[in-house]
């Protein structure tokens, strides 16, 4: 572990689209930090207790609800991918009210453990976006009507895609990738006309590095506010990288994700009290990093780096000074120091690995496992402490949707709307 910088105040500030407070509008929630703003969710169900209402799902993906003006939204996928779908249901009841589908010519490459369909959409109350990769970028609006479509090109990578689209004011962020080209970019929500593109140089052929390591990253941009200066954070196979919102222009980047075995990230970056934590997938590197500064900040901002780890797919969050994490492998729960890197209390709860992000919700944390058990606990950094262990008994690697006290579940086989 490297030396442990002090952590200086920076005026900083989740940012949210402007959407109703009861929204849950895109991965992770309405300012992708996996934090609900409201209270009185369920912590207790069953198959059979406080199931408002269940429907039946196309097939599996691992994308993940959002909730939005009456609506729920989620992607699918069939003929092994070759038709992409958005699907909207009504929050209220779950009847389905409408599908769009688009179609590729071609098969593209996955993994069985990400089914097609792996991105989340997001919306601003009145539009919806999905992106499909290789399939396109696409907007509708509430109706079901296609506003726009953009082709960005083709993204092959041997497990397949994921990362999901943001919406900030008047455009959509998106990383693509992972694929031989990689960049992030800002499309005019309105039009569809792009706003700006930044490449992300990289070595190899989009999935392995020059060493015929893996690399690739499925992260999705979480938008920030450091020093005044709004800032999108995106990581990258080997660096974490802030882009100007209104450029795309790179404000500073630090060093530190590329591990000796492979360059991979999964997890979104983790931010609060002025801090980014992320963690590479595949047992790679993690590491802590003050938030602002100029160029690269490795050395300046870089509070902690840690080589190896237990596996991350699922991102956490931060609650005061200290990171919550679930873990692809092995099967554990950890409280992390956030300004440190000290691992505080590590636990082994449900039964399975975490694919599933975890999200803060009226004073308790939420993780669905991969076997489809969500565990709910405290925040307490002295031990674990469990609410309860919800068993659904069906296979899931997404994320729940949080919104006016009920919490929306997708399963490998239903989409559930939970209730008390």
């Amino acid at each position: 572990m490297c030396i442990r910088f002090g952590l200086l105040t920076i005026g900083f500030m989740m940012l949210c689209v402007s959407a109703r407070a009861d929204d849950w509008s895109m991965f992770r929630g309405p300012a992708g930090s996996g934090l609900a703003t409201e209270n009185g969710f369920p912590t207790t169900w069953a198959s059979d207790t406080n199931i408002k209402w269940k429907v039946k799902l196309p097939g599996p993906a691992n994308g993940s609800p959002i909730v939005s003006n009456g609506r729920v939204f989620v992607t699918s996928a069939a003929e092994e991918g070759q038709k992409r779908s958005l699907i909207c249901f009504d929050r209220a009841d779950g009847k389905e009210i409408w599908v769009r589908t688009v179609e590729i010519a071609k098969v593209m490459p996955t993994h069985s453990s990400n089914p097609y369909a792996g991105s989340t959409p997001a919306s601003d109350g009145q539009r919806v976006v999905v992106w499909h990769a290789s399939a396109g970028l696409h907007c509708y609006d509430f109706s079901g009507k296609p506003l726009w479509s953009r082709d960005l090109g083709e993204f092959k990578h041997q497990w397949g895609y994921g990362t999901s689209p943001v919406i900030y004011k008047d455009r959509v962020i998106l990383h693509s990738g992972p694929g031989v080209r990689v960049f992030v970019t800002a499309i005019d929500l309105a039009s569809g006309k792009t706003l700006w593109e930044t490449d992300e140089p990289q070595e190899g052929n989009g999935e392995t590095r020059a060493d015929g390591r893996d690399m690739g990253s499925w992260s999705t941009p979480v938008i920030v506010q450091a020093a005044g200066q709004d800032q999108v954070l995106c990581a990258m196979p080997t660096r974490l990288n802030a882009y100007d919102p209104a450029s795309g222009e790179i404000i500073w980047s630090c060093e530190g994700l590329s591990g000796k075995s492979s360059s991979v990230v999964n997890a979104s970056p983790i931010v609060g009290n002025g801090l980014c934590v992320i963690h590479s997938g595949f047992r790679g590197p993690s590491m802590s990093v003050r938030i602002g500064g100029k160029g690269d900040v490795t050395e300046s901002n870089r509070l902690w780096h840690e080589e190896r780890n237990s596996e991350s797919i699922s991102t956490g969050v931060i609650v005061g000074k200290h990171v919550y994490r679930a873990n692809g492998g092995p099967s554990t729960i950890e409280c992390v120091d956030a300004e440190s890197g000290e691992i505080l209390w590590k636990a082994r709860a449900a039964s399975g690995n975490y694919w599933g992000s975890i999200i803060d919700a009226g004073g308790n944390l939420y993780v669905t496992s991969c076997k489809g058990t969500t565990v709910v606990f405290k925040p307490n950094p002295k031990e674990y402490e469990e609410v309860a262990q919800n068993v659904l008994d069906e296979p899931s690697n997404s994320t729940p949707a949080f919104s006016d006290g009920e919490v929306f579940l997708r399963t490998f086989e239903h989409l559930y709307c939970i209730s008390d």
